[in-house]
């Protein structure tokens, strides 16, 4: 709607310039001289040849005036004037006869506006484009009479011969007092040929995709009149300058009146072609958006409609332009989408900002599919989203950096991604900025708008990747120390066989992750019992938790995860929420969902957490001040601990604690998939309230 409004903003700003210039009795002047019959005239090939007449030209005179040569090429017309012989034929008689009423007027002095309403009325039959066009090619004809006799006078004697006669000035004799005159000249003639243009374009713009009844093409429509009278009179203006120069061989005498006119013209002329340039943006702007809408209304057809090979569906999501859409790193070269049939293939849809751990963990997924003799039967496509309007070199390099590294298909470039596909990510699959991967299966059916979740949870356990897939897992699912940790702790197996008490704890105030392993390790000792710690830090706090974790080890507290562990610990805890939301189509409990909510919600506060396993069920969790506190009383609950075992005894404590105030914020990133509307609090049951939070973290 903004960018609708800016447009008519500037539409009415245009008017308003053409209406101060041009009074509404010359307008009607200029209207009344129109009755078009219908004919259709060809005017491309015509003004192809106008362009080169004039475009060789006027370079031409600025290199005599300057260098001084009298010698200058001839230039090759690369237009096959055989194919547009029969309309320069048609055409030829009313050429002429504009020529000569150009040329008649001009010698006699006549009134410029006079003559171009001749030249107007003598044209009432054709279309604006084609008068416009006609009258150049009419000028085009004497000018180039002109400069071939004055190019060629030097040394032909032909020329020369006609040069006596016309009395024509020498160019070179008078340069320093021509080259105003010609400068001037120049300028007008480019901004008659940019105008000319300009209006041709607006004729031809395909009508299934713009209305003429409508802006800002019928703005455009309604200020071609006033376009093709300036430019005519342009034309007259022109010619009577290079009329002036015919009889002054002998005696030269300037006006610098003539070249400020000439001056004037090109100042309006050029601000025409500026008003006509940002309505033809505008119209540009009206056809591609009209032709995405019908390319989006033709990509969900096709991709919502079944399909017998994956290939269809993939041609759609590539601009047809490039036959070769694809990267491939094995080999390092283009590829066409023909290596992706017959195999499922896993969209991975993201920006520039993808982090390097998730590629990481992608890249271990897919080189044991590529490793294993499974019938593990995918391939991953990179399809980069990018602001297309804002890519510079810094993009490009950070584009091909992140595509060295991937070991699967990319794009060769974001360009190739069709327009409508990526509306369609962010509209229907939901990307925003957080990395997602649709999955299609052979046949090119999308079985999954997101299936990175269940592959951070499950791996390649989860192939093919569909949501059926994912639905089935989490029904054999159950919370467990090994849903919670995945093989991230390599220890994991020999202290489950020795039946020790394992804690993961998180946080970030290195006094609490003191106190509270100092003091747990004190209980496990008194008890007599194994006890192993890991510290699993913090969710998106980087730097912070490499640095607690130096200390940690240093100090010896407790066994501490590197920083890819502790990425994918938060990520997986995170998918497991958005899966189990998504999944989540029933009012009964859900252990798991809660259970990840719980740990999410601890992290989310200001103090540090602990949960503790033994075994593969039997559980405790609290947060950082209640299982502080708890540790440092531990003679309260000591006997209770030797009686009923720690997990059991710690839980009953923790029961009978009551908080008189407690916070607990549960902070999820956006991503595609939605949350859940209803959240309760982790502490005392109730629901919590939803807030926005925005969030630029550089860790």
């Amino acid at each position: 709607m903004a960018q609708a409004s800016r447009s008519q903003q500037l539409v009415r700003s245009e008017r308003r310039m053409f209406a101060a210039s041009d009074d509404n009795a010359m307008m009607k002047q200029i209207l009344s001289t129109h009755a078009p019959d219908g004919r259709l005239v060809d005017i491309k090939p015509i003004l192809l040849i106008i362009d080169n007449v004039l475009r060789h030209i006027t370079p031409e005179i600025d290199q005599a005036l300057t260098a001084g040569s009298g010698r200058i090429d001839s230039f090759d017309d690369p237009t096959n004037l055989s194919a547009i012989d029969d309309v320069l034929d048609a055409l030829a008689y009313i050429v002429h006869k504009i020529s000569c009423e150009i040329s008649c007027k001009c010698a006699g002095g006549g009134d410029a506006h006079a003559t171009t309403m001749v030249i107007l009325n003598m044209l009432s039959s054709y279309s604006w484009d084609a008068k416009v066009v006609l009258t150049l090619a009419a000028f085009a004809v004497n000018f180039g009479q002109f400069w071939l006799i004055v190019q060629l006078c030097t040394t032909n004697t032909l020329a020369k011969s006609v040069a006596l006669l016309k009395q024509l000035p020498d160019v070179l004799e008078h340069s320093q007092t021509l080259k105003p005159h010609f400068d001037a000249l120049n300028k007008l003639i480019k901004a008659m040929i940019d105008v000319t243009k300009c209006i041709v374009e607006f004729i031809e713009l395909p009508c299934e995709y713009i209305s003429s009844e409508v802006p800002p093409l019928s703005t455009a429509m309604a200020s071609i009149p006033t376009a093709a009278y300036w430019t005519i009179r342009s034309v007259v203006a022109c010619a009577a300058q290079i009329t002036s120069l015919v009889g002054l061989r002998q005696e030269f005498v300037t006006s610098t009146s003539e070249a400020w006119e000439l001056s004037s013209l090109a100042h309006k002329v050029s601000s025409i072609h500026e008003h006509l340039q940002n309505l033809l943006r505008l119209c540009y702007q009206r056809i591609e958006e009209k032709k995405q809408e019908e390319t989006y209304k033709e990509f969900i057809r096709i991709i919502e409609t079944p399909q017998k090979e994956i290939s269809k569906i993939l041609r759609v999501i590539f601009r047809k332009e490039d036959p070769h859409p694809l990267f491939s790193p094995a080999d390092k070269t283009r590829v066409d989408i023909d290596v992706l049939r017959r195999k499922h293939v896993l969209l991975l849809i993201s920006d520039l900002d993808i982090s390097l751990d998730e590629i990481q963990v992608l890249e271990v997924l897919y080189k044991y599919e590529r490793a294993s003799s499974s019938e593990l039967n995918y391939e991953i496509v990179w399809l980069p989203i990018v602001d297309r309007s804002a890519w510079n070199n810094s993009y490009q390099q950070k584009f091909l950096n992140l595509q060295s590294i991937m070991p699967w298909y990319t794009v060769n470039h974001p360009s190739v991604i069709e327009p409508a596909v990526i509306k369609y990510t962010k509209e229907k699959w939901r990307f925003v900025k957080k990395p997602i991967v649709v999955t299609l299966d052979p046949l090119g059916k999308v079985t999954c708008t997101n299936a990175l979740n269940m592959m951070w949870i499950w791996g390649n356990a989860a192939f093919p990747f569909s949501t059926d897939k994912e639905e089935s897992l989490w029904k054999s699912e159950s919370w467990t120390i090994e849903l919670l940790v995945d093989g991230l702790e390599p220890n994991l197996p020999n202290w489950m066989r020795e039946e020790k008490v394992i804690c993961f704890y998180g946080g970030e105030k290195m006094e609490w992750i003191e106190s509270f392993t100092s003091a747990t390790k004190k209980a496990a000792q008194t008890l007599e019992i194994g006890l192993e710690m890991v510290y699993v830090g913090k969710n998106n706090a980087k730097e912070r938790v490499k640095k607690i974790s130096g200390l940690i080890t240093e100090k010896q507290l407790s066994h501490s995860w590197q920083d890819a562990s502790v990425w994918f610990f938060w990520n997986r805890l995170e998918s497991m929420l958005y899966s189990k939301t998504q999944h989540g189509k029933t009012n009964d409990p859900d252990i798991i969902k809660q259970e990840v909510m719980t740990i999410l919600g601890y992290d989310g506060s200001e103090h540090g957490w602990a949960i503790f396993f033994l075994g593969t069920t039997e559980m405790v969790r609290a947060n950082g001040e209640r299982v502080l506190s708890s540790m440092q009383s531990f003679e309260e609950w000591e006997e209770m601990a030797r009686q009923m075992g720690f997990i059991p005894a710690l839980r009953k404590h923790l029961e009978g604690i009551t908080d008189d105030h407690h916070c607990t914020r549960l902070i999820l990133p956006g991503i595609s998939g939605g949350i859940a509307e209803s959240v309760v609090c982790a502490e005392c049951g109730r629901p919590m309230e939803m807030y926005f939070m925005y969030r630029c973290c550089v860790e």
